[in-house]
């Protein structure tokens, strides 16, 4: 029992920090996309279009590497997805720095952003539903919140170092910070192959179950999660605009006050879900519920703010709401189903972020090229019309 539970605490503790590092490169890749695309050339909804290409993939493969994990093993597809992230993304900083040294005119440099981006996503889909199956492998149904919590916590505290790090970093330059992620995502891919133990294979090796979206235990799930991820998109995605255009800032000027927001906004959430969540004893759709009012004050000051601390203040709103949101998603998901479903679960919920974010962008990068208020606007509508959604499903206990 003893060395069940050394190999427990050793195995969280390297998921943790392997979420963290994942956490720093997409806060990073979210502080510097909108400005280095524009340094390239290309507009608005063209950036858009590559998270939106990328999260498709992610959406399409990630149940496909959750049913991957019952059967090659948890350890070995999150070593694929980390060591794959680390490869992608070497591919599309070097199609960046092309593009920026004048030897990719725009259209190029637009169409090859989306290959590697997308190829880069095809891997790094393995990592969410294999880290979050693997945790739910290491906790009973009780603590599965806490651990889930856990899991968006270490995650939070890598996006609260990525901007800070990488508001630094981009003072050399704008892909500085992108390079940085390289080296820390590799890092993690290194101490998962040595420090993560394997988990022991059923003596019974049996097909894994496939899980549909439509399945009545997770459907109510599933689409609270697509919206909730598309409102999250659309800020993501069109903030650095916002600060941008209305402050009337440079491309490194906004990487730094976009890094300061997001770095406010994630160590919000981390609050929550380090200091708030374990003191709650709710149901992770209750959690969903209280979260929906929250981030709508937040759209609404996006929506209707003029200055950089109004903006600041709204990331931050929105970390409160997202902090108690992520975990009640991916718990819901979680308890919703069997101990033999879990990495098949694990894998449909991954999905969801990615859809929210194959939409989110596209649609908010349109919505601001009309009017920059109105992203957010749209937000606050979609979230409100999700609350009274969630008020209608009970939580199974």
């Amino acid at each position: 029992m003893t060395q069940t539970y050394a190999a427990n605490v050793l195995a969280k503790r390297t998921l943790l920090l392997a979420s963290a590092a994942m956490g720093f490169a997409q806060t990073v890749l979210f502080a510097i996309l909108a400005p280095l695309g524009r340094e390239v050339g290309l507009v608005e909804v063209q950036i858009g279009a590559i998270i939106s290409s990328s999260s498709l993939t992610l959406f399409l493969v990630s149940p496909l590497w959750g049913r991957a994990s019952d059967v090659w093993g948890r350890r070995k597809i999150l070593l694929i997805g980390l060591f794959g992230y680390s490869a992608g993304t070497v591919m599309f900083a070097s199609v960046f720095q092309a593009a920026l040294l004048g030897y990719l005119v725009p259209v190029t440099a637009l169409v090859l952003l989306i290959l590697t981006r997308v190829a880069n996503a095809t891997v790094m889909a393995a990592v969410s539903p294999s880290a979050n199956a693997y945790m739910a492998d290491i906790t009973s149904v009780s603590d599965r919140i806490k651990g889930m919590g856990a899991i968006g916590a270490a995650g939070n505290i890598g996006a609260i170092l990525g901007p800070a790090i990488g508001g630094l970093l981009a003072s050399i330059s704008l892909l500085t910070p992108l390079y940085f992620s390289i080296f820390l995502t590799l890092a993690a891919a290194v101490l998962t192959l040595y420090a993560l133990p394997e988990l022991p294979k059923p003596t019974v090796i049996k097909k894994p179950p496939r899980l549909k979206y439509t399945d009545p235990r997770i459907l109510p799930i599933v689409i609270a999660g697509v919206f909730l991820f598309m409102g999250f998109a659309i800020v993501q995605q069109t903030i650095a605009f916002r600060f941008q255009d209305e402050l009337g800032l440079s491309g490194v000027e906004t990487a730094k006050i976009v890094g300061i927001s997001l770095m406010f906004s994630a160590a919000a959430a981390l609050f929550v879900q380090l200091l708030v969540i374990p003191r709650l004893s709710v149901r992770p759709f209750v959690l969903l519920r209280i979260s929906m009012p929250i981030m709508m004050v937040a759209f609404a000051i996006m929506a209707m703010g003029q200055t950089q601390n109004m903006y600041i203040l709204s990331m931050c709103i929105l970390g409160l709401g997202m902090g108690l949101a992520g975990p009640g998603f991916m718990a819901g998901a979680s308890v919703a189903v069997s101990s033999d479903e879990q990495g098949a679960v694990a894998g449909v919920a991954g999905s969801c972020p990615p859809l929210g974010f194959t939409v989110g962008p596209l649609l908010g990068t349109y919505l601001y090229s009309v009017d920059g208020a109105l992203p957010y606007w749209f937000a606050f509508a979609s979230y409100f019309i999700l609350f009274f959604f969630t008020l209608k499903f009970k939580d199974k206990k």
